[in-house]
């Protein structure tokens, strides 16, 4: 493939969609509803981390890194979007990404975090992704490549999740990235982590 993509995202407790669900009035302040969900959530669970289609997606990082027609790679790095930007434009840019380019996508923990998110997400937000769900049943040119080689199935490579990859897609051998990336030479994470988004924002 031409083109690599490597994300992550980053998200915060979906306060909007855990009002109706739970029936909190409007008198409690953001903040409130979601230390009181995370409280009863670590009560319940030992952990304060919400289900996945409970997360929003706050940032998308990304690097690419692309071909030109000279043969010269290109790379670029970057957030998507800017700060003002809704859920549903970082979603609907990062998929407009992929049926642009057809990348490669690399994620760490990207099957068991990162995409799950952007599906229910996408879902919420109503955004459409066809090249992504390609899975070799349409019309395209190309479809038919899709169906030994997707973004959705586990061992296919349009999805590189490093992580799974690397643990021989055996749970109890993951790794975290931090420590890993230590552990290699590398500075790992800087500033901070996914546990401290939430309180940043």
């Amino acid at each position: 493939m031409a083109t690599v993509l490597v994300f992550d995202i980053e998200t915060i407790p979906d306060v909007a969609g855990l009002r109706p669900l739970n029936g909190y009035p409007d008198t409690l302040s953001d903040h409130e509803v979601a230390a009181q969900v995370m409280a009863e959530r670590a009560e319940k669970t030992g952990s304060e981390f919400l289900p996945l289609y409970l997360q929003r997606i706050c940032a998308i990082s990304c690097v690419i890194r692309r071909t030109t027609k000279d043969g010269l790679p290109q790379i670029k790095v970057g957030a998507l979007g800017t700060p003002q930007d809704d859920e549903k434009v970082l979603i609907q840019t990062f998929f407009e990404l992929v049926e642009k380019y057809t990348p490669q996508l690399v994620s760490w923990n990207g099957s068991g975090f990162d995409l799950p998110v952007l599906h229910y997400r996408a879902l919420a937000n109503h955004v459409q992704a066809p090249r992504y769900w390609e899975m070799g049943e349409s019309q395209e040119n190309d479809s038919r490549e899709f169906k030994w080689n997707n973004y959705i199935s586990r061992y296919h490579m349009r999805h590189l999740d490093l992580m799974d990859l690397l643990a021989k897609f055996n749970d109890r051998a993951n790794a975290p990235l931090d420590g890993l990336a230590k552990f290699c030479g590398f500075p790992g994470k800087m500033g901070m982590d996914g546990s401290q988004v939430w309180p940043a924002y």
